[in-house]
């Protein structure tokens, strides 16, 4: 096993930014990093009992095999250690259905104890300050890569610990449909256009598409972020601020056009409008189709329903207008929160004490392929780990990589999917998505109350 160290890496371009965003105004930074004690907590968990009797903490997670296995192993371990804690598992959709079933629970008061929803720009929407608990005060919390803490705050408040891997966004391809074409990684657009070409001429399907889940369509749009970054510097200060449009900027609304490219050339495999996205991952990994824009937590999937198989898969970030600059976007990973309305308060802190600690990570490892590294201080990766994850950690080691646009802006529209399959299907064209998509996002502002909307 190896310690992964580029993690740091991964969001060295100003985290600040986004707690600035994210603090209502405030320009001093999340207390949580500078309230923690000098020297790091241990992250060996506890092993006290978690409470003095029985206790049953119930957990929201959303219903892909990655996050159902994370959190099955996650409390499967910590069940053993704490015989008297029972955790009970239940499952929501992913995509805009889930963020429904989480946003209504939480108004109601009728969450689980704990819940796993994203970090970023997605949690701000949630109104955490006041149905999150605050958790910045907690020992646990130095065991925490302070890249990731921006992301799950809002002013002095930190709300969630890490619960899996921090992630690539880009494109998944099929080694053997590569070498069978005789085809290489694209390092710019004109690259990828000439091998989907090329693809196409010896009848395989260039790109995967996967709209009968529609928040897979959104890849091409967010996984071209550093490309947009490396472009305009400024543009996630400028966009947070209401300065810069996606319309009214090439190089971000160059990911609406590669969605109309795709249809229009048709790149897609047949019956792409309807087809979830695990039968999407049988495909690529059949060789159906020869690269799917996606985020890696999938590969975990791949590697449970086809061991034989996933070493055939590899990874490359969003090809951009130049080879010189040519990078991936990073996703941080999602956390599991507690929810104010919990009865268990002691136990869900001591859960997530668990989840935060290396123990919590050697619990994952042992039961689902990582998909990327860890943000907990110390976590290793095991020495198998899977082809991909290894090609996005090479563009991190490089100094090649970069955060998403939500984990430095608070601002994402909720109908950026819809948007994106209406593109995808030849339902709207790309300049007026990325016009829709402006308008979408002024309204999520607006309920922010962010300065200058």
């Amino acid at each position: 096993m190896h310690t992964i160290t580029a993690r740091r890496a991964i969001l060295a371009i100003s985290s600040a930014a986004l707690v600035a965003a994210c603090s209502g105004g405030s320009a001093s930074p999340s207390g949580a990093p500078s309230a923690a004690p000098s020297a790091p907590a241990s992250t060996s968990p506890s092993t006290a009992p978690a409470s003095q009797g029985p206790v049953t903490l119930t957990y929201l997670v959303d219903d892909s095999q990655n996050t159902k296995d994370t959190a099955q192993a996650l409390a499967d371990a910590y069940t053993a250690l704490h015989p008297n804690v029972t955790i009970t598992i239940e499952t929501r959709p992913g995509g805009t259905d889930g963020d429904n079933i989480v946003k209504t629970r939480l108004a109601t008061g009728d969450m689980d104890d704990i819940f796993w929803y994203n970090s970023g720009s997605l949690l701000q929407a949630l109104k955490p300050a006041d149905t999150i608990v605050d958790i910045s005060g907690e020992p646990f919390i130095p065991n925490i890569d302070p890249t990731f803490i921006t992301t799950v705050s809002q002013g002095n408040q930190v709300f969630g610990v890490p619960s899996g891997t921090a992630l690539g966004g880009g494109v998944l391809y099929n080694k053997k449909v590569f070498a069978k074409v005789g085809i290489s990684v694209p390092k710019t657009w004109a690259e990828f256009e000439a091998n989907n070409d090329k693809l196409k001429a010896a009848g395989i399907p260039p790109v995967g598409a996967t709209f009968g889940d529609t928040w897979t369509s959104q890849l091409f749009v967010l996984a071209d972020f550093y490309n947009v970054a490396q472009a305009d510097p400024n543009f996630a200060a400028d966009y947070t601020a209401n300065k810069a449009k996606y319309a009214s900027t090439p190089a971000a609304a160059a990911g609406f056009g590669y969605l109309q490219e795709a249809h229009d050339k048709g790149w897609y495999q047949k019956g792409y409008q309807t087809l979830k996205f695990e039968q999407g991952l049988q495909q690529l990994a059949d060789g159906k189709f020869a690269q799917y824009p996606q985020l890696s937590f999938v590969l975990s999937t791949i590697a449970t329903n086809n061991p034989d198989k996933i070493a055939d898969i590899g990874f490359f970030g969003m090809p951009g207008t130049d080879a010189a600059k040519n990078g991936a976007t990073i996703w941080m990973p999602a956390a599991t929160y507690i929810a104010k309305t919990s009865k268990n308060l002691d136990a869900a802190k001591q859960f997530l004490a668990f989840i935060a600690s290396t123990a919590g990570v050697d619990a994952i490892n042992a039961k689902v392929p990582p998909a990327g590294p860890y943000v907990i201080k110390g976590a290793k990766l095991p020495d198998n780990t899977m082809g991909a994850v290894k090609d996005i950690a090479a563009y991190i080691d490089a100094g090649k990589a970069g955060p998403a646009l939500e984990f430095l802006s608070p601002v994402k529209g909720p109908s950026l999917e819809q948007i994106c399959v209406a593109v995808g299907s030849g339902q709207e064209d790309a300049s007026k998505a990325a016009a829709d998509y402006d308008k979408d996002v002024e309204k999520e502002a607006k309920q922010l109350g962010l300065p200058g909307w």
